[in-house]
């Protein structure tokens, strides 16, 4: 006999997305694991769009291009302002 019935799929929750400070510290990290100068690079993704800025270890390149430019720019002013 034939099951009508709709079965169910329960999925695994999904990770939560990581909020924008958190890439940019993630972002950091891997620029400074690699060596380079992380605030130099980071500002040159920021004020041109280049995604080469950002090394690809631990993810950075990948995680950075997920958040707008003028959300990390928010982000900054938000942080060094303190609001």
């Amino acid at each position: 006999m034939e099951n009508r019935n709709t079965q169910v799929y329960e999925g695994q929750d999904k990770p939560a997305k990581k909020t924008t400070l958190e890439i940019l510290s993630t972002v950091y990290e891997a620029l400074e694991d690699k060596g380079y100068n992380a605030i130099d690079q980071i500002v040159g993704y920021i004020l041109s769009g280049d995604p080469s800025y950002i090394t690809g270890h631990n993810n950075a390149r990948n995680l950075i291009r997920q958040v707008e430019r003028d959300d990390l720019v928010e982000e900054l002013l938000h942080s060094y302002l303190g609001k």
